[in-house]
């Protein structure tokens, strides 16, 4: 309730309420409000004695590492396995792992690989959203619990629509993760090393789908494709309780919760009368009042909060929708990750089926764990080299892709195995050094307190345009043509699209927004607030206040 509700319902309180013997009320206590003073010096928040920067980068590129391994896992033949089969004969050989088990065809098998994307669209904008009221580093904590009881869920299902439902819940968890981590990482990481940090925590998203794999292939293998989701769920649960029970970390550009409980407290008036509940009780007229009154101070501040949520959402999103620099690099990102997701989920069938590969897994995840680390870190590390600029990230983008998309095509052509492994190595080289440019150009477009909203929707757009229609549209090629290699082919050749669309991105006027919210007027106690708790330089920061 606002100060002028609580000081009217005292008004109507006083004249419902005679006073005692005649004698006039007692004058109403002055109000007392405190109001911040900029000029005092504000304590900043002390950062765990065990936490440095490098920790928290460690803990989150394994957290995404576990997250792909699952992505990884899925697409395995260990545990995808492959529908069964009948000779002409009539012999009929039965299938194995989740598609001979639930007797999928393609096209279902590609929306399984895809499902997770539901609940990612529809989580990642209120996860990002909502970490302007609530604490980022908790929400990571309810993200990553939901996450690991869906990866368990998936262990248990018995048909088609119970593990569709559960990969649902996966994106749900992946949401609250995939948004907020990068921010983390921008905040902390040094200066001159910010894009190879980036790269880093990107490089363990194929050497995660790598290490899927090869997982699956096991597991599946020796045991069964269940014990690969219950495997992942054990691993990330030790994960989502550290968000819990750790002291939870800033983002910069956003004031921390306590700072905003306190703005947003309700500032109760002293009673003027000491009134008890049994006159209240008597007094039929005030006691209708006073229920009503809380029910419908209760469902208005809802109402409101929720339209204010609404209304803060809808002004970030037209300010993401009208940046051309945003909007050039996700519709470049959109073209990539297209080809990445299915190469991800195709790639091990693909390669078993054009070059008789026995050991498929094992040879896709060798290649990617390979290429995707040295590729990912040295785009970080080149970027950093040349200066971490919007326009230089265009340019590494642009040119990288391009190549990179020569080497596959060419790859793809051959029909030597051995000619294809070094020619497609190079070009996923040289595709994978797109991973921390890219993400650079969403974190530092925007101002900082748009970033998470930047990357969910980056996210959300990469996949919903992305990987999750190339996946079963795949399938549908390959259902169409039966033909591995020319499917292989169209899908590579999309990668010139996202380098043509990249390039473009080098003309537009860019301005490095990362610092913009500190160089206008922001109060004292704002800026304090606003500081990331991890700052290995607090004390020099601030005396410069």
């Amino acid at each position: 309730m606002c100060i002028a509700e609580e000081v009217k319902a005292e008004k109507s309180t006083r004249d419902l309420v005679p006073s005692s013997a005649g004698e006039p009320p007692p004058p109403t206590p002055e109000m007392a409000i405190s109001v911040p003073d900029e000029d005092v010096d504000v304590e900043v928040a002390e950062k765990p004695s065990w936490f440095t920067p490098k920790r928290l980068l460690i803990i989150f590129c394994v957290i995404n590492m576990l997250n792909y391994i699952d992505r990884g896992a899925i697409a395995s033949n260990g545990v995808n396995g492959s529908s069964g089969t009948c000779k002409e004969s009539g012999i009929c050989t039965p299938g194995s792992g989740i598609q001979g088990d639930f007797k999928l065809n393609n096209f279902q098998d590609g929306v399984l690989s895809s499902a997770f994307m539901v609940g990612l669209l529809v989580a990642s904008p209120i996860f990002a959203a909502l970490s302007k009221s609530h604490n980022p580093f908790r929400l990571i904590g309810v993200g990553l619990s939901v996450w690991t009881v869906a990866a368990a869920g998936c262990g248990f299902s018995m048909e088609f629509w119970s593990i569709t439902i559960c990969r649902m819940f996966v994106g749900v968890g992946e949401a609250s993760f995939i948004s907020l981590a990068a921010p983390f990482i921008d905040d902390n990481a040094p200066v001159a090393q910010k894009t190879a940090w980036l790269a880093a925590f990107y490089m363990c998203i194929p050497t995660g789908i790598a290490v899927g794999y090869i997982y699956g292939g096991v597991v599946g293998s020796n045991l069964h494709w269940r014990y690969a989701f219950w495997g992942e769920a054990l691993l990330m649960l030790p994960f989502a309780i550290l968000g819990f029970v750790m002291k939870p970390l800033k983002l910069k550009g956003f004031a921390s919760s306590q700072s905003k409980k306190e703005d947003c407290e309700e500032i109760v008036v002293p009673k003027a009368h000491d009134i008890s509940d049994e006159q209240i009780s008597n007094h039929p007229t005030l006691a209708i009042k006073r229920d009503s009154a809380g029910r419908t101070s209760t469902r208005s501040s809802f109402l409101k909060r929720t339209l204010v949520q609404l209304e803060r959402f809808w002004k970030d999103m037209k300010v993401l929708l009208l940046d051309q620099v945003y909007v050039t690099n996700v519709l470049g990102y959109i073209a990539y990750n297209f080809v990445i997701g299915a190469y991800s989920y195709w790639g091990p069938k693909a390669g078993y089926a054009i070059y008789h590969m026995s050991n498929a897994d094992l040879l896709f995840g060798g290649i990617t764990i390979v290429c995707g680390i040295f590729g990912t870190l040295a785009g970080g590390l080149i970027l950093d080299k040349i200066q971490s600029t919007i326009s230089n990230a265009f340019k590494l983008l642009s040119v990288s892709t391009f190549f990179g998309a020569c080497f596959c095509l060419i790859a793809f052509w051959l029909k030597s195995l051995y000619g294809f492994i070094a020619l497609f190595s190079i070009g996923e080289l040289l595709i994978f050094a797109t991973q921390a440019p890219v993400n650079y150009v969403c974190l530092h477009c925007v101002k900082p307190s748009l970033r998470p909203l930047s990357m969910a929707m980056s996210t959300v757009s990469i996949h919903i345009f992305g990987d999750v229609p190339s996946s079963p549209l795949v399938g549908v090629l390959e259902d169409y043509l039966n033909d591995w290699r020319k499917s292989a082919l169209i899908l590579t050749s999309v990668f010139f699209l996202a380098s043509v669309i990249w390039g473009i991105g080098i003309f537009l006027h860019s301005v490095d927004r990362f610092n913009e919210e500190s160089v206008h007027g922001v109060p004292t106690v704002e800026r304090a607030n606003r500081r990331p708790l991890l700052d290995e330089n607090l004390e020099a920061s601030e005396e410069s206040l």
